[in-house]
Formats: structure tokens, sequence, C-alpha cells
């Protein structure tokens, strides 16, 4: 027998041992990498790592708000964004929007003067600039400064016309712990806008709907940590604040959202699905709330669906 079909019974099992061991070690520092680059663990609060060079990502996002304790109020924004990585620190966006509202049994002066019913409509776009300051991965603590210019032409709340240009500053934070197994993000921003209402034709006068400039100044601060149970898949939880004060009435309104999230992600595609109830608020009240809720802008429940894709 030739020498070369000969096999040595120990040598043939301590090779296929090694090549296991090969392949589990390989299976455990894939697992163990570090999550991929502007994607999404989480429905709102967002990470710090910015999109390598060259690299795009498309993102859709579709946000369900309903129920404000009276009547019906059922409402569907749209975001599609297109982000590019121009550097390994600078990423650039621009998105488009759009929305529908169904709301009756429940008129709120100022805010939802009529009941209406749209149909899915483009709303307004959005554009974004982002420099990450710090690396997650180099530095321990990752950091990005953010800067977003965002225009509407509907009320996001009524559904009616309504002109608003906003201006946002922000910075995003993140941080890996357990070997990139656990994720901790938080956020936090300052938006100014300016609006304009448009006249509605035949609104009952008794009804107010101010036709008056506004500005606006809101505050906006979240957390939230999401883990990695097996590859692909992360279950997280965040938190979220906001207050807005506008012109003429100071601090109009405060609201703590929060709720969980589950994430997958494979080398292209990525998912995130968010149920972020209203856990309590404060501010204006429409005749008749009980709850101790903001529910005028908001509403008590809110789900989110994120896909990513990268390419």
């Amino acid at each position: 027998m030739s020498k070369f079909s000969q096999t040595n019974p120990l040598s043939a099992i301590a090779a296929q041992r090694a090549h296991a061991w090969s392949f589990a070690v390989l299976m455990a520092s894939a697992a163990a990498a570090p999550v991929f680059a502007s994607e999404h663990l989480l429905g709102y609060t967002h990470g710090a790592e910015p999109l390598p060079k060259g690299a795009w990502e498309l993102d859709a996002t579709l946000t369900n708000r309903f129920d404000k304790g009276q009547g019906t109020y059922n409402a569907f924004d749209a975001v599609l964004d297109l982000e590019h990585g121009v550097s390994d620190r600078f990423t650039v966006g621009f998105g488009l929007k759009g929305m529908m509202v169904d709301t009756s049994g429940l008129i709120i002066g100022g805010y939802l003067p009529e009941e209406k019913k749209t149909g899915f409509q483009a709303s307004g776009f959005e554009g974004e600039l982002k420099y990450n300051v710090l690396s997650t991965a180099k530095d321990g603590l990752g950091a990005t400064v953010e800067f977003a210019v965002d225009y509407g032409w509907m009320d996001p709340h009524s559904g009616q016309d309504k002109n608003t240009l906003s201006f946002e500053y922000g910075l995003a934070l993140q941080s890996y712990f357990l070997d990139g197994q656990l994720v901790w993000v938080g956020n936090g921003g300052i938006e100014t806008s300016i609006a304009t209402r448009a006249e509605i034709e035949g609104l009952d006068p008794s009804i107010e709907w101010s036709t008056d400039p506004e500005v606006e100044l809101e505050f906006k601060v979240g957390s939230g940590l999401s883990y990695r149970f097996v590859a692909n898949w992360f279950i997280g939880a965040e938190v979220i604040y906001e207050t807005e004060y506008e012109t003429e009435v100071g601090q109009e309104r405060w609201s703590f959202f929060g709720g969980p999230s589950i994430h997958y992600a494979n080398q292209d595609i990525w998912l995130t699905l968010t149920w972020m109830p209203q856990l309590w608020g404060g501010g204006e009240k429409y005749d008749g709330q009980t709850e101790d809720l903001h529910l005028i802008e908001k509403t008590k429940q809110e789900i989110r669906l994120r896909v990513g894709y990268n390419f």
C-alpha cells in the first residue's frame, strides 16, 4: 500500500478536532464582533458609529401613533433615509417623509380643529450631517455630533396644512460591554422650529386655530441598552424624555416614553421592531382628559418598524 493511502487513526482524529476547534473559535469571534456601523439596535435611540468611507445605507422607518384616550386617533409616519460615508468619520444623509392621519370624536382647539381622514401623502424632507469625534471600538466611548434640517408642510398631529422649518443639534454616545454583547447608546439634542398654520375654510370660529408664526424649542434625551442573546439577534429597551417650550406659553408639554425592542441583522440587512408606550407626561390637557399623560400632541402608544440595507 502506498504511503499516500495509509492513514494514522490518531492523526485523523487530532486533525478533525483541530478543525472543529478552529470552526468554533471562528463562530465565537463572529458572534462577539461589534454591530455594523450605523445599525439601529433600538427604534428611537441611535448609536455613535458612522458609516465607513464609501458605504451607503438605505433606512426605511414606519411609526404608528395611536390612542389619545378619547375618540379615535390613528397616525402613520414614514421616513425613507439614504446615508453615505464621505469619510470614516463624516456621514451625510437625506430623507423623504410621508404621513397619514385618521381622527374623529375629539376636537382640541389649536391642535385638532376638526375631524379629518387623510390618505397617505408626502409631508416633508430632511437632511443630516454627522461627524464622529470618538470611536467606540478604539476609544471605549463613541461620540458623534449631529446637525439636521427638517422642512414639512403637514401638521403631524392634525394632518392640516402647516409649514415648519426645524434645526436640530445633537450628540450621540455609544459604548460596548461584555466584548460587544451588550451595547449602550445615549442621545441628547435641541430642536428649534418656526411654524405657520394655514387657514381652514369653514372652521367653526369658536375653535382656536392660530395662523400667526410660532417659535418652538424642544429638548430631547434618550438612553437604551441592547443585548445579543443569540447570533444576529438582540433584545433591548430604551427611555426617551422630551419637553417643548413655545413662544407665549413657556413649557408647553413634557413626556416620558419607554419600551422594548427586538433587532435582527445579517451582513447586509437589519430590522428593528419597537413598542413605545407613554409612561408619564404633563403640560396642557384637553377638556375631559383624566390621565396624567400628555395627549394633545402625543399619544398613549407608538409602534415603530425600521429596516435598513447596507451596500
